[in-house]
């Protein structure tokens, strides 16, 4: 392929996220077994281009940082990817998170990339690349054939996890009956287990079953993260 002119400011290997400690505490279910499984036999020689997608808080950014971590990946994020090199990925796996904020031209040679021997494109997003809006017919023959996998809405198992952590890591011990019956009120999302926990927090008492109701019917409803 022809790469293209490097601008003289151009950053080489990049703004990279920090990646998580190793998959301890993420916790595999029906929501997520598919693309977990996917993930942990891939790259395989071939290497080539997968995309996780999903909703907000679902846990695929999560997943995608894991497998980076796994096999060496570059981890870039969003609009960033347009401030590298490609030719500093090329051979190398690579993590591309908020896939869909990358303009068409740097996804292209992404793509292409991930056909060279020890390439490989794991691209996270909400919507499959199927689904997205191309103004470059190469590019959109590329999309439509990429191979998708899908995490769905955290499932109890995984919303419970998440406010299992979020409680650890502010040293919180719930009555046992907290996130029961938080599962049940609380959107079903990273951010919602985020948001009541710290809320829970502020109230600086026991975490209780009833504080956890008054924690929840007193906040103003958004719409959002509460029922």
């Amino acid at each position: 392929m022809t790469a293209r002119p490097s601008p003289p400011d151009q950053m080489r290997l990049p703004l990279q996220r920090d990646l998580p400690e190793g998959a301890d505490g993420f916790v595999v279910s029906d929501s997520n077994r598919s693309a977990h499984e996917a993930l942990a036999a891939w790259p395989d020689l071939i290497g080539g281009v997968m995309a996780l997608h999903g909703p907000e808080g679902a846990g695929k950014s999560r997943l995608g940082q894991i497998w980076a971590e796994r096999v060496g990946a570059t981890a870039l994020h969003g609009a960033e990817a347009a401030l590298i090199d490609p030719l500093e990925l090329e051979g190398r796996p690579v993590l591309l998170d908020r896939a869909r904020d990358v303009d068409d031209e740097t996804l292209f040679h992404l793509i292409n990339l991930a056909q060279a021997p020890g390439g490989a494109l794991l691209m996270v997003s909400r919507e499959p690349p199927s689904a997205w809006s191309t103004a470059l017919p190469d590019l959109r023959s590329r999309l439509d054939s990429v191979r998708t996998i899908a995490v769905e809405v955290p499932d109890d198992a995984v919303l419970a996890a998440m406010l299992e952590a979020r409680f650890a890591e502010r040293g919180i011990r719930p009555a046992r009956d907290v996130i029961p019956y938080l599962l049940r009120r609380i959107d079903r999302s990273a951010a919602a287990a985020a948001e009541v926990v710290e809320r829970l927090d502020a109230l600086h008492r026991p975490v209780t079953r009833a504080l956890a109701r008054a924690a929840i019917e007193g906040a103003p409803e958004s719409g959002e993260l509460f029922e």
